[in-house]
């Protein structure tokens, strides 16, 4: 077995540049996922001076850690929206995901990208206490003419339709990043910006050895690694998710369950055939012990070859936030928070990103307005976001010593809190802090690594930042100073 996604086996990434000097641009894109990647193939053409940049190797995010659905049929959301808002945002947000869908496909069919695409059919199941919800959903798709079909047997209900996709998620990106610098776009990749200023008519964005200076800035990042303006930890709860491949029989269909727990399965072929299988989600702050949930995940299949986990940004009213930071003003932009569907939402970021940039009009614009989210209209489910980080901050501060912990000690060392961990007789020393918010970090026994079970950034045995939304790393060195993230500093 392998701990890594099926995908990243197939990874193969050529060209790979760093940054090696300061730029003057119109556009900068941070982050070099779906959504990055996706904006940049729109911008292609036009006459802005462009780059992106991505702290890793592109698609090796969010992006390499999802199933791989090009889906509409998305378990309850649009009963979810239709009740927390209203059926016409529903079903906007329905004709959204079946564009995107369309558009998508057409873009591997024009670019000839050999991504494993796959025509399935795709199934919702009702959990007993969801039925009625998923009927009603049902009904809701079949009044706007989508082709829903209802399946009773032995107690159990679900819905399927059959204009549903996978593919590889990240042959696709990698397909996008070659066409994009072949029309001659700039990727930088090894590049982790680490503090944003910003000033009048510009912004400045600094990596460890050079400056950036942008007019606009994209954040295709995943989860924003700034408070301020955007106050994010209100505005999202995070979910995890852990996933297996395993050797069994292809089928051509997807299933997912229509609430949590989620249960989610879909098949792929290459030289051997894999189900992969989702399960165990449950909030970022619950379940710490990794070792546990890996163990009860693996001990109920067989023939497993790849495993990992993953993070999704979950939103108050079930969609995504795509547009301005700032109201009026389109010099900051974001696409973040599609609640675990990220295929089709992180490709519709890309053409309304793009469509804000060119003065472009979009009828999604809109509804995905990051800034329709606000205290006034949705204080439950902010003060409960609000509940659950302040919920996870505390008691990881209370209990830093974990039961399970091994060969781990976390002490106060000059007023700061260190973790010691030996390792094959090695000893390391990392804060035990997260340069975010300064959430207590928990270890990571199967990894590897140090989490955050607030906002989900990631630090190997060093203390070196994999994952964000943390900017900086933890290592403890002696008379240093811990470094917290810098916020959009206005000037």
């Amino acid at each position: 077995m392998k701990n890594k996604s099926i995908w990243e086996s197939e990874y193969i990434n050529k060209n790979v540049k760093k940054l090696n000097k300061d730029l003057d641009l119109d556009v900068l894109i941070i982050g070099g996922g779906l959504t990055g990647l996706s904006t940049l193939y729109n911008l292609r053409h036009s006459k802005l001076k462009i780059a992106l940049v991505e702290e890793n190797l592109v698609g090796l995010g969010t992006t390499a850690k999802t199933t791989g659905k090009i889906n509409y049929l998305q378990e309850l959301i649009y009963y979810d929206i239709a009740k927390k808002c209203n059926v016409q945002k529903s079903l906007l947000y329905l004709k959204s995901q079946v564009n995107a869908t369309v558009e998508l496909i057409k873009i591997i069919k024009k670019e000839k990208i050999a991504c494993d695409l796959e025509q399935v059919t795709s199934f919702v199941y009702a959990h007993q206490k969801d039925l009625k919800k998923l009927q009603y959903q049902a009904n809701l798709l079949k009044k706007v003419g989508i082709d829903v079909k209802e399946h009773y047997q032995d107690n159990a209900y679900s819905i399927s339709v059959s204009n549903t996709f996978v593919f590889q998620p990240l042959k696709y990106i990698l397909a996008l990043k070659n066409i994009c610098l072949n029309n001659k776009q700039h990727i930088y990749e090894k590049t982790k910006i680490i503090k944003i200023e910003k000033y009048a008519n510009y912004y400045l964005a600094y990596t460890d050895k050079y400056k950036i200076k942008t007019k606009k800035i994209v954040l295709a990042c995943h989860y924003p690694n700034f408070l301020i303006p955007y106050f994010m930890p209100l505005k999202v709860n995070i979910e995890k998710s852990y996933i297996t491949a395993s050797l069994n029989k292809y089928k051509k269909e997807t299933t997912i369950t229509s609430s949590l727990p989620t249960i989610s399965k879909r098949y792929y072929q290459n030289k051997n055939s894999y189900l992969i299988y989702l399960n165990n989600s449950s909030k970022i702050s619950d379940n710490l012990n990794e070792k546990n949930c890996y163990d009860n995940i693996l001990n109920k299949h067989s023939k497993i070859k790849y495993w990992w986990k993953n993070t999704d940004l979950i939103t108050i009213d079930k969609m995504p936030y795509i547009g301005r930071v700032y109201k009026n003003d389109d010099s900051l932009l974001i696409g973040t928070g599609y609640n675990t569907w990220g295929m089709t939402n992180a490709s519709l970021a890309g053409s309304i990103l793009s469509d804000i940039l060119l003065n472009k009009s979009n009828e999604y614009e809109k509804l995905f307005d990051p800034l329709r989210i606000n205290f006034f209209n949705h204080p439950l489910s902010i003060l409960k976001n609000c509940y659950y980080n302040i919920l996870s901050y505390v008691q990881n501060k209370i209990i830093k010593n974990k039961p399970w912990y091994q060969n781990i000690q976390i002490k106060n060392i000059n007023g700061q809190s260190i973790a010691t961990y030996t390792y094959k007789n090695k000893k390391y020393q990392v804060y035990n802090k997260c340069p975010h918010l300064g959430c207590s970090l928990v270890f990571n026994e199967v990894d590897q690594t140090w989490d955050c079970p607030c906002h989900a950034s990631r630090f190997n045995l060093a203390g070196k930042c994999i994952k964000g939304p943390s900017t900086y790393d933890i290592t403890y060195k002696p008379n240093s100073k811990f470094k917290y993230n810098k916020l959009i500093i206005k000037k």
